[in-house]
Parts: C-alpha cells; sequence; structure tokens
C-alpha cells in the first residue's frame, strides 16, 4: 500500500498513548506526594495555618498568585536584612577608627612615661632611703618614750602614791597601777645580760609600792570608821580601794578585821537602842519604839527581836554586797595575785588550805561577824524567855518560831554561820523545855487516869491534850519546814503530847470489864482520831489508831455475835451441829445428837421466839455508850449476819436430817420431823433482825 504525503507512517499510532501516559505521570507524582504527607508533620501543619491565616481558596488562579506572593515576600526579606548588615559594617568601619586612635594616644602616653620614669627614679630612690631612716629614728623615739613611760615614775606620780598628804584619787590609782605594771615588766630587763637597770628599776618600784599599799590601807581603816552602811550610795573610791587591796591579801584581811569589829560595835548598839529605846551610854531615841516595852506576850517579844536580826542582817548583806560582790571577781582575782605574790606564804601552803576566794563566803562570814554582838544578846533575852515560860502551847510556838528563823539565816548566810547555831541551839532549848512541860503536865494528871467516865466518853484529860495538841498541829502547819518527812520531824512532838495520853486511856481501860472496856477505849481512839485526821504530817499514826478501833471492834462484834448465840437458847445446838457437814454420815449422826431431841429442840424453839421480838434492841441497848451509832450499828448488823449464818446450817441440816429419816421410815409413826419441832426460817430470822 502507497503513502500518500502527510501521513504518518505505521508505528505512529502508538504515540498518542505514550504522550498522554507521560502527561500523566507529574499529576500521579504530586497525588502520590499529597498523599504521602503526614498530617503529624510539624513544617506540613505550620505551612496549613499560614494559608488558613491568609484566607485563600484552593484555585489554580490562587495558587499561581500565592506562588508570586511567596517569593515577593522572601526577596523583600533578603533586602532587608541587607540593609540591615549595611548599616553594621559602617558602625565596624566607626570602631575601627576609634580603636586606631586610642592605640595612637597609648603609645604617646607609653613614650612620655617612660621619659618621666627615668627623669625621676634617682629622687625617687633617695627619697626611699631618706624615709627609711626616719622610720628608724621613730623606733628609737618610741622605743624610748615606751621605756620612760613602762620604767619611770615622774615626781608628782611618786609623790601622789607615797606621800600621805596627798589624797587617794584617780591619780593615785593611776599611778600604783603603773607601778605594779612597772614592776611585772622590769622581769624583762633581768632577762638581759646587764641586770643592773633591771634591777634598780625593780628595787626602786618595789619600795614605792609598798609605800602606796601601806598609805592605802590606812586610808582604807579611816573610810571604815566614818562609812554609813545605810547609805545606799557608797562611795565608789572605798569600793575600788578594797579590789586594789585585795592584791595584799594580809593588809586586806586586817581591813576585814577591822571592818568587822567597828560593825559589829555599832549593831550592838543599835540592838540594844532598839530593845530598850536608849543607847548603851543612855542617850534616849525618841525616834525607836523599844521592843520591851511593845512585845506584850513572849512569842510577840522573841518574834520581833528575830525579826529585827533579820532585817539587820539583810541590810547588812545588801550593802557589803555592794562593796565586795559589786565589782564581779575582781577582788578574787586581786586576792590570787597577792597569794602568788606573797613568797613568804609558800612555806605554810604546805600545812594550809590554800583554795580560791570565794566572795560571798567572805561576804557571808563578814555578815556573821557583824551581827556576832546582836547575836549574843539575842541568845540572852530568848533564854531568859525560854527559861521563864511555863506553857507547853507557848513553849512549842516558840521553838517553831525558831526553827523558821534558823532556816531563814541558813538561806541567807549559811547553816555553818555562828547566828545559825546559835538559833539552832535555842530551838533545842525551847524544845527542852516544850518537853519538860509535857512531862510535868502528864505527872500532875496521873490521879486522873484512875477515874473512868460513867458515861464512857473521852476523859477530861485527853480532851484538854488534844485541844493542845491540835494548837501545836496547826502551829506546825502554817510554819516553814524544809524538813523530807514532816512526820517524821513532828513525830518527837506526838510522843511527848499524845502517846502518854494514850496510853492512860489504854490502861483505864483494861481496867473495866467486856464490853465497857472496848466501848471506852474506841470512843477515846475515835475523838483522838479526829483530831488528827485532818493533818498530813499525823497519817501514820491516824493508821495505828484506825487498827486499834478495828481491833476493838472486832471484840464488841464477837461480844454481839455471843450475845445473839446465848439469849437465843440456840448456842448449845450451833455448837453441836457446827462441826457437821452435808456428808450422808454427817446426816446421820444429827438425829442422836441430844440437842435434837424433841423436848430438847421444842425449848430451843420456844426460847428463840421469845428472843426475837427485843433481840435486836436488846443488842443496840449493849452499844448504847459508844458515841459513833453508825460504828454501833455496824457491829451489830455484822454480828447478826454471823448469827444468821450459823442459823442456816442449823436450818439446813435439820431439813437434811428430815429427808433422810423420811426415805428410812417412811410415813410410818415412828418418823417425826424435825422441822416441826423447830420451825423457824433464816428468812424469818433475818427479817427480824434487820
Amino acid at each position: 500500500m502507497s503513502s500518500t504525503p502527510g501521513s504518518l507512517p505505521p508505528q505512529s499510532t502508538a504515540a498518542p498513548s505514550s504522550a498522554s501516559s507521560k502527561a500523566v505521570n507529574p499529576l500521579s507524582s504530586k497525588v502520590t506526594t499529597v498523599l504521602s504527607s503526614s498530617y503529624a508533620d510539624t513544617e506540613f501543619r505550620e505551612a496549613l495555618a499560614l494559608l488558613d491565616e491568609r484566607g485563600v481558596s484552593n484555585t489554580a488562579e490562587t495558587r499561581r498568585q500565592l506562588r508570586l506572593d511567596l517569593q515577593k515576600e522572601v526577596i523583600d526579606s533578603n533586602g532587608e536584612i541587607i540593609d540591615e548588615f549595611a548599616r553594621v559594617a559602617e558602625q565596624l568601619r566607626r570602631i575601627g577608627t576609634t580603636i586606631g586612635r586610642l592605640n595612637e594616644s597609648f603609645n604617646e602616653m607609653k613614650t612620655q612615661i617612660g621619659a618621666a620614669h627615668k627623669a625621676t627614679s634617682t629622687p625617687l630612690a633617695e627619697a626611699s632611703q631618706l624615709m627609711t631612716q626616719r622610720r628608724q629614728v621613730e623606733q628609737k623615739q618610741a622605743l624610748l618614750n615606751s621605756f620612760n613611760a613602762n620604767f619611770a615614775l615622774s615626781e608628782d606620780e611618786t609623790a601622789a602614791l607615797t606621800l600621805t598628804s596627798e589624797p587617794v584619787d584617780d591619780l593615785f590609782f593611776a599611778t600604783l597601777t603603773k607601778a605594779r605594771r612597772i614592776s611585772n615588766d622590769c622581769e624583762i630587763l633581768l632577762g638581759f645580760e646587764n641586770q643592773t637597770l633591771g634591777l634598780e628599776i625593780m628595787d626602786q618600784t618595789s619600795n614605792n609600792l609598798n609605800l602606796g599599799f601601806q598609805k592605802l590601807y590606812k586610808w582604807v581603816q579611816r573610810e571604815f570608821k566614818t562609812l554609813n552602811l545605810e547609805n545606799p550610795q557608797i562611795g565608789s573610791s572605798i569600793r575600788r580601794a578594797l579590789r586594789v587591796l585585795a592584791e595584799r591579801p594580809s593588809l586586806f584581811q586586817n581591813c576585814l578585821d577591822f571592818f568587822a569589829e567597828a560593825r559589829e560595835q555599832v549593831l550592838s548598839n543599835s540592838f540594844y537602842t532598839a530593845l530598850t529605846g536608849s543607847s548603851p551610854s543612855g542617850r534616849e531615841d525618841p525616834s525607836a519604839k523599844p521592843i520591851e516595852l511593845t512585845a506584850h506576850d513572849t512569842l510577840r517579844y522573841v518574834g520581833d527581836m528575830l525579826a529585827w536580826a533579820h532585817s539587820a542582817a539583810v541590810g547588812e548583806r545588801e550593802a557589803l554586797e555592794g562593796l565586795f560582790i559589786g565589782e564581779g571577781d575582781e577582788i578574787a582575782k586581786g586576792i590570787q595575785a597577792g597569794r602568788e605574790n606573797e613568797l613568804w606564804r609558800l612555806a605554810a601552803e604546805d600545812g594550809e588550805d590554800s583554795d580560791d576566794f570565794d566572795a560571798v563566803k567572805t561576804l557571808n562570814e563578814l555578815v556573821d561577824r557583824d551581827m556576832s554582838g546582836a547575836a549574843r544578846i539575842l541568845r540572852q533575852r530568848v533564854e531568859q524567855v525560854i527559861q521563864t515560860n511555863e506553857d507547853t502551847i507557848s513553849a512549842y510556838k516558840l521553838a517553831n518560831l525558831l526553827s523558821f528563823y534558823k532556816s531563814t539565816f541558813s538561806r541567807l548566810l549559811s547553816s555553818d554561820s555562828s547566828l545559825v547555831e546559835t538559833l539552832g541551839a535555842l530551838e533545842a532549848e525551847a524544845l527542852r523545855q516544850f518537853r519538860s512541860l509535857a512531862r510535868d503536865h502528864v505527872a500532875a494528871i496521873q490521879g486522873d487516869f484512875q477515874h473512868t467516865p460513867a458515861d464512857l466518853r473521852a476523859p477530861e484529860f485527853l480532851l484538854d491534850a488534844l485541844e493542845q495538841l491540835t494548837a501545836i498541829m496547826k502551829t506546825y502547819e502554817t510554819s516553814f519546814t524544809a524538813a523530807s518527812d514532816p512526820e517524821e520531824e513532828f513525830e518527837p512532838v506526838l510522843i511527848e503530847a499524845f502517846d502518854p495520853f494514850i496510853s492512860g486511856s489504854t490502861n483505864m481501860a483494861k481496867s473495866l470489864r467486856a464490853p465497857s472496856s472496848s466501848i471506852f477505849l474506841i470512843n477515846c481512839l475515835l475523838t483522838a482520831q479526829s483530831s488528827l485526821s485532818p493533818f498530813d504530817f499525823t497519817q501514820r499514826h491516824v493508821a495505828q489508831l484506825q487498827a486499834q478501833i478495828e481491833e476493838e471492834r472486832l471484840r464488841l462484834v464477837e461480844i454481839q455475835y455471843r450475845f445473839f448465840r446465848t439469849e437465843s437458847g440456840l448456842d448449845a445446838l450451833i455448837a453441836s451441829l457446827e462441826p457437821l457437814g452435808e456428808s450422808e454420815e454427817d446426816v446421820e449422826k444429827v438425829s442422836s445428837l441430844e440437842t435434837v431431841q424433841g423436848p430438847a429442840l421444842s425449848q430451843a424453839s420456844q426460847l428463840l421466839d421469845d428472843f426475837l421480838p427485843s433481840a435486836l434492841m436488846d443488842a443496840v441497848e449493849k452499844l448504847k455508850k459508844l458515841q459513833d451509832s453508825k460504828l454501833a450499828q455496824d457491829i451489830t448488823e455484822e454480828a447478826a449476819e454471823k448469827f444468821c449464818v450459823d442459823f442456816e446450817h442449823v436450818e439446813e441440816m435439820l431439813m437434811l436430817a428430815d429427808e433422810l429419816a423420811e426415805q428410812q421410815h417412811g410415813e410410818s409413826d415412828e418418823f417425826q420431823s424435825l422441822r416441826v419441832l423447830f420451825p423457824r426460817t433464816s428468812g424469818e430470822i433475818r427479817v427480824l433482825l434487820s
């Protein structure tokens, strides 16, 4: 077949299909790309969000325009960045220019400084040498001044330290301190090869120091003569002088002894004036109210004297605290230093107590010594009061008052002070007088121990003794006592003022017949118990009294119980059945007992019926003299209960015997019921005795 021009070759028929497949491939590629995109990708989500913000629709025009817009935005951003870099480059050029000028200035200044250093090096070296020489001269000058200040006293300082015509003032103390320092510093000079200067200075300084301390010692003695401790503003100079004088323990102790003697005389005169209203020389003091005239009884008299002594001791201590403790431990330090410096004491320290100085202990001892004169007068007056007192209660109150002030002074001073020992001796003497008066009183009423009251009440001598003892116990209760065991401390008082009267009452009870003896003794013990019970420090005795009361109560219970058994006519029956139990062997023995036979059992039943109507009243009547009606009732009820228990046993045994007999004999004529002969029941007995 021939072909015409323009006609396609035969193989060209396949070309359209091939072109169409190539045209389809880009689209499928895009679709594949879109489908393969992950919506979880961050950049993809951000791109979609950006498209949403622009509010574009998905059309071919929009897609073309969007690409153009994006390209334009990228070009504009790049242009802005280029402009910014241009400005940065301009700033860097300016900074480079400035750095160049700075380098030029630095090089110029470095050149000028080098030239100036070369020009001034020689004058600087000369100035440095001169400064070194100046420092050496100043050091030598300072050393000379220091030597003069530390190892030499001026003429004015020497005069202020040694001359008695010069006052003891700040200059004196300053010079004394300087002299002590010079003496200590001389040890440095003695360390050099040439010791002549050190020895000369030390010898001169030691002489000046000794003269200074002697001057201070005499001045302190003069001040002590005129020192008024009642003045709340005690001069600081005397305190300062004592602190300094403590460095000479011997002189310091002599001053204390002198001061104690002077204060002892002053306080003795003051106490005498307080007692009599006039001084020992006879000059009256209109402002004083004499204790001997204003105190109306012995207790008030002794109390006022002790109160004055306490007030004086407190005032003395407060005043002396300002002298000896107001400066802390300066005195203690001074005395310790003085002991170390007094070489002559070293030989005696092996046999003496070299304990550290105790300012409080020394103060207490000094106050005690100051009060020694007044304490002697106090002891004489109180001893006279103790010896002339004839009242037992007053004697104990006096001893208790002395005990209170002894404890007070023990806390104020110390338990070893002579004032406390004096009060302790006076307390012991007052207690001896109390015991003597108590024994005399017991001896005087021995005759009353033989007469028992008809109504069996507590005797008068016991009531009087308990009244006195109550007053004593109230006194002890309101007093201050530091005893760890108040009962143990008060025991001697009970032995003297209580036990003899209880013993007398017990002996009186022994002479009576029962039950009067137990009733009388219980009345006495209850009365005594009621007096002792309110006080905590007598509980041991209260417990002992309660034990005695319980013992006597049991005796009365037994007496009432025996009364019920005897008067009811059942004593023999109860006694015969009491050993038997509920066993068949014991039950068989019941019918053979003599007390269970018909006549005897009928008689016992009749006696019981006659007894029961008035049994309880008759039993109570026996205890009518017992002052505690409740106790009498309890005793009677307990005895009745014991009797009822015995009756229940009798009733049970008779019933068991009837049951056994009924089993053996049946209802024959030989059988006779024991309960018919003895019809009373335990319930009836309890009702009649309740």
